[in-house]
């Protein structure tokens, strides 16, 4: 694979225990060795070797050196690369946080498995953000918002469409299993600052980025929605590049099929856009999944540098998979490339990369050259010891928790509170000075002549009834949004 061209995207492709790990691993190496920062999700946790040279006490150590001679890689030596563990749980590596405002309302509506109806609420919410000035950056800042969006339903029904107390209460309960999930891990400061994912060590190497990814993979949403958005930072922050000698950073997704899998067609397409237009922003993506099939024709379209290890044909399904793999490929004459794919073994695939002028190669099979990294995943207190010497160790690991939407609305119900307390007791107060003056007193206690009482009580039943008329509405929710408005905590600014 030309490095010119590695930003033109991938697929690697193969069925379970065909090799895919190790192609992983070796492509991340040699990006790493040419200076080009990497991104991977680990699955199975097998790509936690790279941060440790490989052995010559190891089982396959005779094997690897036969193969490295057999295809002429005569400088052959094991060696550790400079690796960053993330995990979006903070067990396996350091915190990897986004906002909620970061994230929008499009990937959350994802996230979350929202209809068309609920998706459109929290949209709302998210512009009643905006326009009062309520940062969104925890999970308890967009239940906090929601709780409110549902007690003034009725009149930002008027101005932004329905607003139904079910649909809030959908978006919650979805919310708190995702909380229940260890999706609360995801939201909060400080968030991810890209550039911490694109570094270069001193010696020229790029660093080699693993998001544990065993334990998320038992909530698939989250682990999708969390790459997709990744890819989506990437696109709208970095600027553009035109056609680098090599890429800025190179991603793989592994389990690709996930960011697909139920998506609805905007969300395709939005993932077809980036992938179309980030590779100008020097980024490469490559997909890993088992089958060509897992990827949409449209994304397919865009992935020029290919590597296909064996596909099972036991079924008609998986001839006519095997077959439309087979057709995506330049063909090369001197084999036929869907017998070879059935026909390759463990550490051999098919593979078709971009030549000059990003023209496709023909097919060819070849041989996978054995990692210099150590094969297999490496012990926890290893793993401990990498992320303490990390360049970036102390930085993501203590959240914090800043003035947000959940604070300033709190606040505002607190001084709602407040302010309905105060006109209770001055209802309370007017009520006695009333009982009073019908008494034929003042309210300081002394007597009042005739003539004065009458003209008192003539007042003060004016008085009352238009306090009554006053409190009665401060008790009732229009009053409570007058209180607000009155103490300036409704609109921020106001």
């Amino acid at each position: 694979m030309l490095l010119k061209y590695s930003n033109r995207h991938g697929l690697i492709a193969g069925a379970t225990g065909t090799g895919k790990t190790v192609t992983l691993q070796i492509l991340a190496e040699e990006l790493s060795a040419a200076g080009v920062p990497v991104f991977m999700s680990d699955v199975k946790g097998d790509l936690s070797g790279l941060a440790m040279a490989g052995s010559e006490d190891f089982k396959l150590h005779e094997a690897f050196t036969s193969r490295a001679a057999k295809i002429g890689f005569d400088d052959y030596t094991y060696d550790s690369f400079p690796v960053t563990f993330w995990d979006l749980f903070g067990k396996s590596g350091h915190p990897i946080r986004t906002t909620v405002a970061e994230m929008g309302p499009l990937l959350i509506s994802r996230l979350l498995e929202l209809s068309e109806a609920q998706e459109g609420v929290l949209n709302i919410a998210f512009r009643v953000a905006d326009e009062q000035g309520l940062p969104l950056l925890d999970l308890k800042d967009l239940q906090s918002l929601l709780v409110w969006v549902g007690q003034n339903g009725k009149d930002l029904s008027l101005r932004y469409g329905n607003v139904s107390p079910s649909s809030v209460g959908t978006i919650q309960r979805r919310l708190l299993v995702l909380e229940n999930q260890g999706g609360v891990n995801l939201f909060g400061e400080p968030a991810l600052d890209l550039a911490d994912m694109m570094m270069v060590d001193p010696d020229g190497r790029g660093r080699i980025n693993i998001l544990a990814s065993d334990t998320l993979m038992a909530a698939p949403k989250l682990y999708a929605t969390f790459l997709i958005w990744l890819l989506s930072e990437l696109f709208e922050e970095l600027p553009e590049v035109g056609d680098p000698d090599k890429p800025k950073l190179v991603l793989f997704f592994d389990e690709a099929h996930l960011l697909f899998d139920g998506a609805p067609k905007p969300m395709i397409d939005k993932i077809e856009q980036v992938a179309r237009l980030i590779r100008s922003k020097g980024v490469g993506v490559y997909f890993v999944t088992q089958s060509p099939g897992d990827i949409p024709e449209d994304i397919l379209g865009q992935l020029g540098n290919r590597v296909q290890h064996a596909l099972r044909a036991f079924t008609a399904r998986d001839r006519k998979q095997l077959l439309h793999a087979a057709e995506t490929y330049r063909d090369n004459p001197r084999f036929d490339t869907a017998q070879a794919i059935r026909e390759v073994g463990v550490g051999e695939a098919v593979t078709s990369f971009l030549q000059k002028k990003g023209v496709p190669g023909v097919v060819e099979r070849t041989l996978i050259r054995p990692p210099s990294s150590q094969l297999g995943p490496i012990t926890a207190a290893e793993r401990r010891a990498v992320i303490a010497g990390s360049p970036l160790a102390g930085k993501y690991e203590a959240k914090l928790d800043r003035q947000s939407a959940y604070e300033m609305l709190k606040k505002r119900a607190e001084d709602a509170a407040k302010a309905a307390e105060e006109a209770e007791k001055a209802e309370e107060e007017a009520d006695m000075a009333l009982r009073e003056y019908k008494a034929g007193r003042r309210y300081s206690g002394a007597r009042v002549g005739r003539s004065t009482s009458r003209k008192a009580r003539k007042e003060a039943s004016w008085g009352d009834a238009i306090s009554s008329v006053v409190l009665k509405e401060l008790k009732g929710t229009t009053g409570r949004r007058i209180v607000r408005g009155i103490f300036g905590t409704l609109f921020k600014g106001r």
